[in-house]
């Protein structure tokens, strides 16, 4: 069995990197460590790699269909993590997953419209929103023991005869929670007596941890099921976001020929040579490696917290049941968010997700990138300690 080593430390800078390429122009200091945009800094799994070099040795790249086996693909992969049969005519390939968040509240909703969100949350859920006229309305998470809940009292409150959409994120971004099924199973009850349609965004459920089970939403009941899209891809989980790989499953035949017959007026639908070839090579030779990388991150999460227990006491980890975003509750240390956002980046040099992007109950708080090498891991946390106790 082959080890894969997530220690190594690899340069992207000068590849037109998002993370790293654009810290001068959007920060002002390119020598930031950058813990924040949500890709991991590991080397892509040889398979995929493989899988795209062998397709660039016949040298056309000319138009391209998906294939049965991309589709086999899939099916195969979701069955195999999820325990979820889904059927071929479900299935469709998108341009990313923010991009179908976009085509589902065209395809579905109208200027003036309301979008139901639940902060602290994936700041393109309101962004999304708001940029094509649509009313967002917040349903804030509530903390219990800790953890993250869903409020069901204040859901009901916010619904009226406007709210067409409530995007959920399963597993939960930032807060990195997995959703349990009844939560979901009850979810799906309220939408779907206010007929509001549901957008799972299930772009991390590969990175649910071994002691918590992902729940496709549509899979915890009928009534679920019915309401709702649901987006998947390999991105996140085989660190290959820039090829673009997501896709949707619809098991609802009434709003799939809706979503699929508008995006496919517009050639949406249609994807490019390497995400098929990366998608099949994903979710085909990639149970070890993300067996591998799940048990490192583990570990990483475990080095985190077990610091900031020791050495920074006034920073609470979340520790997230899914994903390699951990969502640090920084409130002890009194500082306004200007200040805190100041004290990561400019005295420690980290740049790190500013809590208050995600919406209300965001402040106060930090979202930390841990899929990275533990030695950056180290040192940044050990910059953050020196900064904390100049303070």
């Amino acid at each position: 069995m082959k080890q894969y080593n997530f220690d190594e430390i690899i340069e992207r800078r000068g590849t037109n990197c998002v993370k790293y390429d654009l810290l001068k122009k959007d920060f002002g200091n390119e020598n930031l460590v950058p813990l924040w945009v949500a890709d991991m800094d590991f080397r892509t799994p040889d398979f995929i790699v493989n899988a795209i070099k062998k397709r660039l040795e016949h040298e056309i790249f000319g138009y391209t269909f998906d294939s049965d086996s991309y589709y086999n693909s899939i099916i195969e992969w979701v069955h195999y993590k999820h325990n979820w049969k889904i059927q071929r005519e479900w299935l469709s390939y998108i341009p990313g997953i923010v991009k179908g968040i976009g085509f589902v509240l065209q395809c579905f909703t109208k200027p003036g419209d309301k979008v139901i969100i639940q902060p602290p949350v994936y700041h393109p859920f309101r962004i999304v929103p708001e940029n094509m006229h649509r009313e967002v309305v917040y349903n804030p998470l509530k903390t219990v023991d800790d953890i993250y809940e869903m409020d069901f009292e204040n859901l009901e409150s916010v619904i009226d005869e406007h709210c067409k959409v409530l995007i959920l994120c399963n597993p939960h971004n930032p807060g990195g929670v997995v959703w349990k099924k009844d939560t979901l199973v009850k979810l799906a009850e309220v939408c779907a007596k206010h007929n509001i349609l549901v957008i799972s965004d299930e772009i991390h459920a590969e990175m649910a941890y071994p002691q918590y089970t992902h729940h496709p939403f549509a899979t915890v009941s009928e009534t679920a099921a019915n309401c709702s899209i649901t987006f998947m891809a390999p991105s996140k989980t085989f660190n290959i976001a820039g090829i673009v790989t997501s896709y949707s499953i619809i098991p609802n035949a009434e709003i799939r020929e809706k979503f699929y017959s508008f995006m496919e007026a517009g050639e949406f639908n249609a994807g490019t040579i390497f995400a098929y070839t990366a998608t099949e090579a994903a979710y085909t030779y990639g149970a070890e490696w993300l067996q591998q990388m799940r048990m490192y991150i583990t570990e990483n999460v475990r080095f985190v917290d077990e610091y900031c227990k020791s050495k920074l006491p006034k920073i609470k980890v979340y520790p997230p049941q899914a994903s390699f975003l951990v969502w640090l509750d920084c409130r002890d240390l009194k500082l306004s968010q200007p200040e805190l956002v100041s004290l990561f980046q400019d005295k420690a040099g980290l740049l790190l997700n500013d809590g208050s992007m995600f919406g209300p109950g965001g402040e106060g708080h930090m979202r930390l990138n841990i899929g990275c090498p533990r030695s950056v891991l180290s040192s940044a946390l050990d910059a953050l300690k020196k900064a904390i106790d100049k303070k």
